[in-house]
């Protein structure tokens, strides 16, 4: 019987070996960290859906920052919780709405640390959508005016760059133009390109208080069978003046992660979400499995795929098993 001439087990045997020969490499580096903020003091709040998770006042938002500054982890997305909701979101571009006073807070105690900001109504609207509401439909257009006016107080606030997440069409010329005027040239964008219609943001909606009060979002958001769209969403969004470009979520779409990058070869971040988050905890917790080995196995997956950024619930988590250097 012939043995095989090249044996690729061999480099499978050691530890080293693995290290040594390994194609994608997952750093801390990578890493953005989701945070929600609300109002209050000392306000520390688990979110059921999301262990690990919580809503955080401002006060204890800092600590927080802190600690992922530390670890070396470079960026936060930071989403907000109002106090009241209207039909226009009003307080998501109000100057002392929940996320500019996140904003001017960390950037005051860690100046360092990149302050990436939702831009999106879904959270302040009375009915959940994401834009304005007429005759119960979503209006595309009145809708892009508030857009930009929540991105410019983001960036007067001190943010560093904008991620608008809406879905509207034209929304990121809107902003990029918005800004532009308000002499915010330098502001990034970070868009929500490809953004699906998922029911994996189910514990999302319940972290952001955020669900639609009618309908879905299925009119402005991505079928999930679609994947050429996907390239046309990126391809307008890279005209329109996007600085990076996101495919939301990441693991049910890791084939538009891959397509995208190799498409395109732009600054390509993945939004690893809350359900990917919740299967992964829960079933660690069970004991159905080992939880550390398959967060990072799915981390890992969506940097194979081609994503420069993965924005993870899973930050710390990870950044800790790093910085151990004990995956193998």
């Amino acid at each position: 019987m012939a043995h095989p001439m090249f044996r690729p087990r061999r480099l499978r045997e050691k530890p080293l070996l693995r290290k040594l020969v390994r194609e994608t490499a997952l750093a801390v580096d990578d890493l953005v960290h989701p945070l929600f903020a609300v109002h209050g003091r000392g306000v520390r709040e688990p979110i059921a859906s999301m262990p690990g998770q919580f809503h955080l006042s401002i006060d204890e938002m800092v600590k927080d920052t802190k600690d992922i500054a530390s670890m070396g982890i470079p960026a936060v997305l930071l989403f907000g919780l109002p106090s009241d909701k209207d039909p226009r979101g009003s307080e998501a571009y109000a100057e002392d709405g929940i996320v500019q006073q996140a904003i001017r807070a960390v950037k005051d105690v860690v100046p360092d640390l990149l302050v990436i900001t939702d831009v999106c109504l879904c959270q302040y609207t009375s009915h959940g959508h994401c834009g304005i509401v007429e005759g119960g439909t979503v209006r595309n257009d009145a809708t892009l005016e508030l857009l930009s006016r929540v991105a410019v107080s983001h960036a007067e606030a001190g943010a560093d760059m904008v991620a608008p997440s809406d879905m509207m069409d034209g929304r990121v010329g809107s902003i990029r133009e918005a800004l532009d005027d308000s002499s915010f040239t330098d502001m990034p964008i970070m868009a929500y390109s490809a953004k699906y219609a998922s029911s994996f943001y189910g514990p999302f909606r319940d972290a952001a208080d955020s669900a639609p009060q009618f309908g879905d979002r299925r009119a402005y958001q991505m079928d999930p069978a679609n994947g050429a769209e996907a390239m046309r969403e990126i391809a307008l969004d890279l005209d329109e003046g996007a600085d990076i470009v996101m495919v939301k979520p990441a693991l049910p779409y890791l084939d538009i992660i891959s397509r995208a990058k190799a498409e395109f070869g732009v600054p390509l971040a993945a939004y690893s979400v809350s359900g990917e988050y919740a299967m992964i905890r829960a079933a660690g917790r069970l004991g159905w499995l080992d939880e550390e080995r398959a967060m990072m196995e799915a981390l890992t997956s969506i940097r194979r795929a081609g994503a420069d950024v993965v924005i993870t619930y899973f930050a710390r988590d990870a950044a800790r098993v790093l910085e151990r250097g004990t995956v193998s």
